[in-house]
């Protein structure tokens, strides 16, 4: 374990209030005849066509709950089964952050960022250049995220690729993101047999045996499904381990429109929804009403190469319609947006960004994931970016806010004494108050004048990222984990993070 000489002292910074999770749902790219023909298809795909692939623990468990095993061994979910499984799920699901006050409510309770991903790369912002991502990384990743107003939760966003052992993989990166912040945050695991040893360390982190069931702060997300409509063994079994353990489930699925799903955006919705509600019945048949996140993520393709495409109009539109369908049918969820395929923070990154986490935001989705930090198509993590996009989400989340109407807004008596005094509105009271409340102002985003900006040197959005990003480094670690558990768990567990990083 290697130990660095910076101070331990624990930094405790002012910081801005979380965004309150603003209610979405203007947006509805499917009309409701259109909406309820995808969900007719999606459950006529599970009880005709089924689903392949399901171990054999599984397809025990399903059997009992209704399923028949078609004679090439597809699963068939009757419609019935699937609705039983969808009422008994919970329609809110409450996260809570390693400190309880950070937990967020999922379910119809409002739109919320985080981030997201796998990427196997940073952008060195001092070089310009790629590099394998490593732990390190990962904690400044996450610490950056505890300081960002407009982020609510942090699922891991990058692959440690310096952690080489599957289980010393797992445990460095639940230890990173559960030091880094007091936000909910989530994880995947390399297999079954990881998830004892990190719910093990989580419980140390509150303090003892048994604690993180009581407040299980991190997500288990699990690719459930391989499409086309394929169960994954391991996600199964990790899925069943976590449950067990009292983890909170994410399940994932994440066709390809032209290549894993139909080309259609209407079609790879429904076998997107059909997988989802896989998920569900999966879930249920494991544990009745376990609380369980679905993360919708209807990838694209560019039909010349094959390749996916994060940041087109049609990725942008069926994120939302995706949440519109789950929305709908009253499931917790999540989808994909803010993804790019632009390598830097330039002018592609922020188009690309900003209309495809819109649209989800104003389709009202529960959770917006892979929106923040990253670059190349997911495949490139960067700190600064981060930041950048936290101020594009406090625009965005205002935005869907909409335009409140309250009867002092409408006060012809404001109106009187302002045209009958001073003609303008600046020091009025009710200008004043409103200053925080009805306006939201940028971190980064410059708003002085040329002379003004020209003065200061011309400095880009870019080189303030990279300011902000070093302020944060700088404060060291935050207060929530305490010195005293963060030793015990470096004295039981194989931790490679430097200490006080």
């Amino acid at each position: 374990m290697r130990r660095g000489s910076r101070s331990r002292k624990p930094a405790e910074p002012e910081r801005a209030p979380l965004t309150t999770p603003p209610v979405g749902g203007a947006y509805r790219p499917l009309s409701d005849a259109d909406r309820d023909a995808v969900i007719e298809h999606a459950f006529d795909m599970l009880e005709n066509v089924g689903m392949a692939d399901a171990p054999p623990g599984l397809v025990t468990r399903l059997i009992a709950g209704g399923a028949r095993e078609r004679s090439d061994g597809r699963i068939l979910l009757p419609r019935s089964m699937v609705e039983g499984a969808l009422s008994r799920a919970p329609s809110t699901v409450s996260l809570p952050g390693f400190v309880e006050d950070n937990g967020v409510s999922i379910g119809g309770q409002g739109v919320h960022i985080g981030t997201g991903g796998a990427a196997v790369q940073v952008l060195d912002a001092a070089t310009g250049t790629y590099r394998d991502s490593e732990l390190r990384d990962l904690w400044s990743m996450m610490r950056v995220l505890d300081e960002m107003p407009n982020i609510h939760y942090g699922l891991r966003p990058l692959i440690a690729r310096d952690m080489i052992d599957h289980l010393e993989l797992d445990l460095n990166t639940a230890f990173a993101i559960t030091a880094a912040t007091a936000k909910p945050t989530g994880l995947s695991f390399t297999s079954e047999a990881t998830v004892d040893p990190v719910i093990d360390l989580f419980d140390a982190a509150l303090g003892g045996e048994g604690q993180f069931a009581k407040q299980p702060f991190s997500m288990a997300v699990i690719v459930h499904a391989v499409p086309p409509l394929r169960f994954s063994p391991e996600g199964y079994e990790i899925m069943e381990r976590a449950i067990a353990r009292g983890m909170i489930i994410q399940s994932c699925s994440a066709g390809q429109a032209g290549a894993t799903s139909p080309p259609s955006l209407a079609g790879s919705l429904a076998q997107g929804l059909a997988e989802i509600l896989a998920a569900v019945v999966m879930a249920d048949a494991i544990k009745p009403g376990h609380p369980c996140i679905h993360a919708f993520m209807p990838f694209v393709s560019d039909l010349r190469t094959g390749a996916m495409t994060g940041g087109s109009g049609e990725a942008a539109v069926i994120s939302a319609a995706a949440s519109q369908l789950l929305g709908h049918l009253d499931i917790p969820h999540a989808v994909s947006a803010g993804i790019t395929e632009a390598k830097s923070a330039d002018i592609q990154a922020g188009y690309e960004k900003s209309y495809t986490v819109s649209l989800s935001a104003h389709a009202g989705a529960d959770m917006v994931q892979l929106s923040v930090g990253m670059l190349g198509s997911i495949m490139v993590a960067s700190p600064e970016t981060l930041v950048i996009d936290s101020d594009m989400c406090g625009a965005i989340l205002r935005s869907v806010r909409g335009v409140e109407v309250q009867p002092s807004y409408l006060d012809l008596s404001i109106i009187e004494d302002v045209v009958s005094g001073d003609g303008h509105y600046l020091g009025e009271p009710q200008t004043l108050e409103l200053m925080r409340s009805e306006y939201v102002y940028p971190d980064l985003g410059d708003r002085t004048t040329v002379d003004e900006w020209v003065a200061a040197g011309e400095p880009s959005i870019w080189s303030r990222a990279q300011q902000r990003v070093a302020e944060i480094l700088a404060q060291g670690r935050p207060a929530h984990l305490s010195l005293e558990r963060e030793a015990a768990i470096r004295d039981a567990f194989p931790i490679h993070l430097e200490e006080s990083s």
